[in-house]
């Protein structure tokens, strides 16, 4: 019989978002006459918006023709949309990026799954704490840590805690990593990074040959004009960081996949003898080996993300979200919850009523109100004491939900 890889065995109970779901279906079959409002996966609820739609049925129609049609496409994406991508995201910013520099995926959740990849097993990593799990996860199944402790956390990693106290930035820190994960705007935390606090991230990494792989998923839903959107604005960056973004919240394209990653041909790691490498042929060789490549219609779709209707329509969708993270934070701080975030972030993080674990309140919250929201130790042993709510839902759930909470 083959042996398995036994990293998956040191895996906590189960992934976050399928234990919810587990438990939302057991109290669903008890209890079939309660409506349920789910605030707790960031699965967007808006449909798509017009310009998309529109550039889909062209694309399928082109798809329908001879002279149109398209079969494997280039693995790193085409052209026309990587394009849009550096002249919109990029380059009103002031970073300058080159075609080869932008990889076309199906998703941020598996770029930042996959790129784990690039590095050895030996290769020491530092997460914040709470974190997104699959930052941790893969990582674990790749055999980089050592088993799960008594306090939720794995050895071989290295955690940076992020409390209420330092408002949820973490320290650098005193081991030296290899990699360093950051997400800003933060999911769960919904906090941000200002341009100094990312410079001095930027002058750590260099100092200590550190890369940084920096999750900006978020980044279309900060308002505040001083918040940097790409880690690309600080002077350096390009020699120690990647960057992750994706069209799934900013356009509500998690139904039908695609994201980016951008990494400059100045980032560089080394062999064992002392070789420099650059990580952008390594991801590119990578990803043309294991990728066909994300569908021509998915990528005309997310070409129209560009166009100035397009754009209107995004924003005009974002601003929705927006509105009820304004709900949720302001409804939430009048039933005398402390709550973070919610800001520049699509997320409300919020400490739970004392006496009450993450877990106790979700099951609390399911039993009581009917309302799912996200444990916030399924993020981490940090977590424990908070809880994440979503902004994605419809207004009319956001609504009633507060409703139900308050009144509890």
């Amino acid at each position: 019989m083959a042996h398995i890889n036994e990293n998956y065995l040191k895996l906590k109970a189960g992934y976050l978002f399928p234990e919810i779901g587990r438990r939302v279906r057991a109290y669903s079959e008890a209890n079939p006459g309660k409506r349920i409002i789910r605030l707790g996966i960031g699965d967007v609820t808006l449909p798509l918006s017009k310009s998309i739609v529109e550039a889909m049925i062209g694309a399928s129609k082109e798809m329908g023709s001879s002279e149109g049609f398209h079969g494997y496409g280039p693995e790193q994406g085409y052209d026309f949309l990587i394009q849009k991508i550096i002249d919109n995201d990029y380059a009103p910013r002031g970073v300058k990026l080159s075609i080869d520099e932008v990889f076309v995926s199906d998703g941020s959740k598996c770029d930042s799954g996959n790129i784990q990849e690039l590095f050895p097993v030996d290769a020491k990593i530092a997460v914040t704490d709470p974190v997104y799990p699959v930052y941790v996860d893969t990582n674990v199944m790749a055999g980089r840590t050592g088993e799960v402790g008594s306090d939720g956390r794995y050895d071989r990693i290295i955690y940076m805690p992020c409390t209420a106290e330092t408002g949820f930035q973490p320290d650098f820190p005193t081991e030296r990593p290899d990699i360093i994960y950051l997400c800003f705007p933060n999911n769960p935390t919904g906090m941000v990074a200002t341009k100094e606090r990312l410079a001095e991230w930027v002058a750590y990494a260099k100092k200590n040959n550190s890369i940084i792989l920096y999750d900006a998923a978020y980044e279309a839903f900060i308002r505040e004009d001083h918040i940097p959107h790409s880690i690309f604005e600080i002077e350096g960056a390009r020699e120690v960081a990647m960057e992750f973004r994706s069209f799934s919240k900013t356009a509500g394209f998690t139904g039908l996949r695609c994201a980016y990653l951008v990494i400059p041909k100045e980032l560089k790691g080394t062999t064992r003898s002392g070789e420099a490498v650059t990580l952008n042929s390594l991801w590119n060789r990578r990803h043309s080996t294991k990728f066909n490549g994300v569908s021509y219609v998915t990528q005309k779709a997310a070409e129209a993300c560009y166009l100035p209707e397009g754009k209107k329509e995004i924003q005009e969708s974002i601003q929705y979200y927006m509105k009820n993270a304004d709900l949720i934070r302001e409804g939430l701080n009048a039933a005398g919850f402390e709550t973070f975030g919610g800001i520049n972030a699509p997320y409300i993080w919020l400490r739970t009523p004392k006496g009450k674990t993450s877990w106790e309140f979700f099951d609390y919250l399911l039993n009581e109100a009917q309302v799912v929201g996200t444990p916030g130790s399924g993020f981490g042993p940090a977590g424990e004491g908070f809880f994440r709510l979503s902004a994605f839902g419809k207004r009319e759930d956001v609504t009633e939900a507060l409703k139900r909470i308050a009144s509890l």
